[in-house]
This record gives structure tokens, sequence and C-alpha cells, in this order.
């Protein structure tokens, strides 16, 4: 398997693991509760679109960089924080625009989108390395 396949098989299996245990199993009860009426039918091929645009984004300006600098401390920073932006980009725009959106959710949502980018780009990047993928 190529570089870039067993880079972004890895991202992929350890993003999609813990952002399904996050929406299925500890989550779901919160937005229902929170979002009622908003929530609907997850679409299907929305979220894969969503699920392959966001790992091209974490493997581009985070994993390539932080493999290239031997560093899995920027791995962790950078992911935490491309996680945060990402995540706040959607969660304040709805806060902003959409009527009784709840601030709760915003805010779990930002703690969540920066720990599971750095979880997922540092898991990438430690497995990387420990193979010496290259």
């Amino acid at each position: 398997m190529n570089y870039f396949l067993r880079i972004f098989t890895t991202a992929a299996l350890t993003f999609l693991v813990l952002d399904f245990t996050w929406l299925l199993l500890i989550a779901r009860k919160i937005y229902q509760d929170q979002l009622g009426s908003l929530l609907g039918t997850t679409k299907i091929i929305p979220a894969a679109i969503f699920y392959s645009v966001y790992l091209m984004g974490m493997l581009f300006f985070v994993v390539y960089p932080a493999l290239e600098k031997n560093s899995l401390m920027y791995a962790l920073l950078a992911g935490a924080f491309l996680g945060l932006l990402c995540y706040a980009t959607y969660d304040l725009t709805n806060l902003a625009t959409i009527k009784n959106w709840p601030a709760f959710v915003t805010i779990i949502d930002l703690i969540w989108g920066a720990a599971v980018t750095a979880t997922t780009c540092g898991f990438t990047v430690f497995v990387a390395q420990y193979f010496k993928w290259r």
C-alpha cells in the first residue's frame, strides 16, 4: 500500500471510530435534548463528503507538516487548533444565525472538535513514525 493510502487509512479509521463513538454513544442524548426538532435523519452523501474533505484537511494542514518536522507535539497542537477552527466555523455560525441554537452544544462541539482532531492527527503521526512510513 502506498504512503498516502497508509496515512489516509490510519487517519480515517481513527477519526471514524472516535467520532462514531462520540455521536452514537456519548453525545446522542445531549444533541436530542438540546436540538430537538432541529435534528433530522442523517444524509449519508453529505456526511461522506464531509469526512473525506475533513480528513484531507487534517493530512494537508497537520499530519504531513508534522511528519516533515518529525514532531508529534506539532501534530497534537496543530490538530487541536484545526479542530477548534473548523468546528467553530459550524457551531458559531449556527449560534449566530439559528434561533434558539444552544450555547451548550457549541461549547461541547468546540471541545470535541479540538480533541478528536488532535487525537486523530497525533495518532496518525505516531503510527507513521513508529512504522517508519515514507
